[in-house]
This record gives structure tokens, sequence and C-alpha cells, in this order.
């Protein structure tokens, strides 16, 4: 949805869709690791030669926003044409999944046993993956640790269920829908806040007078930031990840940051697909982290409904169906 309202510079017409599941149906000739017939969840983009992706680190691979967002390969082709044969955008994340068929590389393309729903993996790419993994990955909170998710959407929830897996015994989530509240509290949360209610951060501190020690900033809102900094107690660690448009800017007090507080951006949950995605799988399977509970299936022609629902908070994790 930033794309289509154009907070970032993708070129348009594009086909979008960033978190697909799906059948390998061919591989190329150096594919070494995949087949046809293997059930995959798509992830991000990463070139997989720079010094970040050699490192060890490929969310902060040096062409990550190139390759996921520049609408072509890094040659400037793209296997997108419309029907006059005029190249469009796509490649988007490497997969452009809002489509029947997409074309996506080894590295971005998570193999998933044929026991687990393929319809379900998709949103283990890039959402839940990114919530949960800012929480397992990067904040690392201890058991008995207090931990503060501002937005119940899919990353705050999957936010939520990692913070219940790390053993956080304070788990506030603050939103403005009562309904995603309650489900918040059925997948791990020990106390909801409605924004709609007052002031966020005093109700936060009434309940942790000395402050959280962990939060997570999931809604894009410049004024949600700055409360998400607010509530941390000292020391304590604030990640963002909300996906706002380039060029939002947020104002914090710097104050904040002189008695050991920190603030750490998370791309894609600092997540090395291949390895956490089956981790997540796992949790799943063990009914620690039901993320099942957050979907609504739509067929690709409702897209459109699909979309709407998520911004009117009716539904927290719409997926689309194809059908062939």
């Amino acid at each position: 949805m930033v794309v289509r309202d154009q907070g970032y510079d993708v070129p348009q017409p594009v086909v979008l869709g960033h978190e697909g599941s799906g059948v390998v149906e061919v591989v190329g000739a150096d594919v070494k690791g995949l087949s046809p017939g293997d059930h995959v969840a798509l992830s991000y983009a990463y070139c997989g030669k720079c010094e970040k992706c050699r490192g060890g680190t490929p969310y902060y691979c040096e062409d990550f926003f190139g390759r996921n967002f520049r609408g072509t390969r890094p040659d400037g082709s793209c296997p997108l044409h419309d029907s006059h044969g005029t190249q469009i955008s796509g490649c988007f994340f490497e997969q452009s999944s809002f489509a029947t068929y997409a074309i996506a590389s080894e590295r971005n393309a998570v193999k998933v046993s044929k026991d687990v729903p393929l319809e379900l993996m998709g949103p283990l790419g890039c959402g839940l993956q990114t919530g949960a993994g800012a929480v397992l990955n990067c904040l690392k909170p201890q058991p008995g640790s207090s931990i503060a998710v501002f937005g119940a959407g899919a990353v705050g929830m999957a936010a939520v269920m990692a913070a219940k897996i790390a053993g956080c015994s304070t788990i506030i989530v603050i939103d403005l829908n009562d309904e995603r509240l309650e489900l918040a509290i059925e997948l791990g949360a020990t106390h909801i806040i409605n924004a709609r209610n007052g002031d966020s951060v005093k109700a936060i501190r009434e309940i942790i007078p000395e402050g959280a020690d962990f939060s997570l900033e999931c809604t894009s809102s410049p004024k949600v930031f700055r409360q998400a900094v607010d509530c941390l107690g000292t020391p304590g660690t604030c990640g963002l990840v909300g996906s706002s448009a380039l060029g939002t800017e947020g104002i914090v007090d710097i104050g904040n940051f002189l008695f050991g507080r920190t603030l750490v951006g998370v791309v894609e949950g600092q997540s090395i697909p291949s390895k956490f995605i089956p981790e997540l799988i796992e949790y799943w399977q063990q009914g620690r982290f039901p993320f099942d509970k957050l979907v609504q299936f739509y067929d690709l022609n409702q897209i459109n409904e699909a979309m709407a629902d998520s911004e009117s908070g009716k539904v927290i994790k719409p997926i689309l169906r194809m059908k062939h």
C-alpha cells in the first residue's frame, strides 16, 4: 500500500506482491537447492555478493533498496510486459507475487515442508518474520523483561507472540482497535491500551512505573514513534519497524538517549529467511506462534476489497489465493 501511494519511488504501473508462496515449476540451470514440485515461501531479495551479504547480514545488503524496489532486474530488464509488449515494473522483492506465476531467485525462495498448508506460508516471508524477528533476533529480551508493542497489525501481533516465546513477563499492546486488542490478549499480551482513551505513555508508566525495557514501533506514525521512545525505562531499547514513506520525519527528545537508551531500525526482523522461516513454522506447529488467527483469504480478483479491509482494520492479514 505504501508503494501504491508512491511512498516509495517504484515506477508504475507495477506488479506488486512481496509475501508469495507456491510450488516450484521450473528452475534455472545453476539452481542447486530447489527442484520442480518443491513448496516454497518467498522472502526479500539480496545480492549475496556484497560485504554485508557475505558477512551474514543480507538484510543490510548494499543493494537492498534496488533489489526490492527498483522495479527491474539489476541490469534494467524485467520479465514483465503489457499486452503491447512494453516493459512494466516487476521484480518487486524479486517476486512480484500478485500473479499466478512469479519469478524468484534461489536466495529468496525458502523450501517448506509439503505437510504445512502452503496458502499460509507467504506472510512468513516479510511481515511476520519482521515482527517476530525484531523481538527474537534483534531486541532479544531476557525472560522476565517488559515490552510495549505499538500497533496490533500483522507485524505487531507477530512481535507479541515472539515476546511470549522469549518469556517476557509484561507485554503491553497499544492500538486503536478494540477487537485487535482483545486478540492480542489471546496471543500473549498481558496488558492492552486503546490509545483513543488518553496518554499511552502515562498508561504504560502506570503498569511499569520504571518504564519498559523494550518497545517496538510498528505504525509508521511519527507521533507514535515519539511515544515508543518516551515509554522506555533506563536503559531501554526501541525498535523501529514501521514502513513509513521516504522523507517522513520524527521528533524525539535527545535527552532520552543520554542514560543508555537505544534506538534501532529493524529491517526484515534481522532475519535470514532460510533459517528463520523454518523456525517460525516449527513454533506454529507447536502452537506457540498461531499466526493463522490473523488471516483471511481472498481471491485475486478481490484484491481491492482485501486492501480496503486491511486499511480499515477489519482484517489483520489478508491473503490472496490464486486460481489456476
